[in-house]
């Protein structure tokens, strides 16, 4: 398993940081998800042979966020 934080941008209210942990869990191969929207942080644990960081942007950007570089 590997374990990232990625910043999150547009997150605004309590919804914003539930809705992604959903979306982040619904990721095959997400083993974790846990979103603060106070230190604007993804912390997710992903198996790697599954997943790719790729497919978490992804499905971060198509929840209508962006992940800071």
């Amino acid at each position: 398993m590997k374990k990232i934080e990625l910043k999150i941008e547009g997150m605004h209210c309590e919804g914003c940081s539930k809705r992604l942990i959903k979306v982040l869990n619904n990721v095959e191969g997400v083993n974790f998800a846990e979103v603060s929207l106070e230190n604007k942080l993804a912390k997710i644990e992903y198996d790697e042979n599954i997943a790719k960081l790729e497919d978490l942007e992804e499905a971060i950007t198509d929840a209508g966020f962006e992940v800071a570089k």
